[in-house]
């Protein structure tokens, strides 16, 4: 168990990796499952897919795991879930996601994915709730992320760990997400630090670099993910128009009064994305 004051991360000498070893063990005695086969990662509007992928064998909250804090942001559920799919596999739900705008530092950023890849999954689904720059897109609309740019400044590589990022997104999983709804685009999604939204000109700057999404999470979860080898599928759902684009002012409401009517859409694309791995 873990909180706020006692997370073994926040100390600079433990080895992250064994204590999402120590996260994987209690999450197998939790769910009496030994092995997960694929996790996700559910951002804003992204939660109602747990009911839809398979039976759920075991839920409970996330800070009865080694490592895990309860979440800081309204749509975040804070439960982890087991659910086991029609075709029998094994599918471990993150519903706690720490963000880097939170300041515990990039360990407790990826912790969740490092412990995922403990569980034995080899296929890691992130998904976020972010801001669109394409002006065709529209609220309420996911897209698959076919690249990032990570412009935290930060990295949960430590020391000379050199990890190649060339398809750090992959095609495979990207072109299966597309045979079930071949109306998915994709973007490049952009990592701001946050937590305050992006400026105009910052919105501006993303896009002049080459990017489509912009939001505060996912990029640091991704690099984590390829360091460990696991196969990496992101969503966004659009829950707004990014600063610029959008002549209204954003806020944090309108996030989730997105992610909630996208909800039942998003939900069954993505567990028909799972149904099909």
């Amino acid at each position: 168990m873990s909180d706020s004051s006692t997370n073994p991360l926040d100390d600079p000498t433990a080895d992250p990796f064994e204590v999402a070893t120590q996260a994987a063990n209690d999450i197998a005695r939790l769910t009496g499952v030994e092995r997960h086969d694929v996790a996700l990662t559910l951002g804003s509007g992204w939660g109602r897919s747990a009911e839809l992928i398979g039976d759920e064998i075991a839920a409970f909250p996330a800070t009865e795991v080694t490592g895990f804090s309860a979440p800081a942001l309204e749509g975040h559920v804070g439960t982890i879930r087991s659910i086991r799919t029609p075709k029998g596999r094994s599918v471990l739900i993150m519903g706690a996601r720490t963000h880097y705008y939170e300041g515990h530092g990039v360990r407790r950023v990826v912790h969740s994915v490092r412990t995922a890849a403990a569980t034995g999954a080899r296929i890691m689904v992130l998904t976020n709730g972010a801001g669109g720059i394409k002006p065709t897109w529209k609220p309420g609309q996911p897209v698959l992320i076919s690249d990032h740019i990570n412009l935290t400044g930060d990295s949960p590589l430590e020391g000379a760990t050199f990890i190649d990022l060339t398809d750090l997104y992959s095609m495979r999983l990207r072109d299966l997400a597309r045979q079930i709804d071949p109306s998915l685009d994709e973007g490049v999604y952009c990592q701001f630090q946050g937590p305050q939204y992006e400026t105009p000109a910052e919105v501006r700057m993303a896009k002049t670099i080459g990017g489509h999404i912009v939001g505060m999470s996912t990029a640091l979860e991704a690099i984590a993910a390829r360091q460990a080898g696991m196969e990496i599928l992101g969503f966004s759902l659009i829950t707004n128009m990014a600063a610029g684009i959008q002549t209204t002012p954003l806020s944090h409401q309108e996030v989730i009064e997105a992610g909630r009517e996208a909800e039942p859409v998003i939900s069954s694309l993505l567990a028909r994305v799972i149904g099909a791995l």
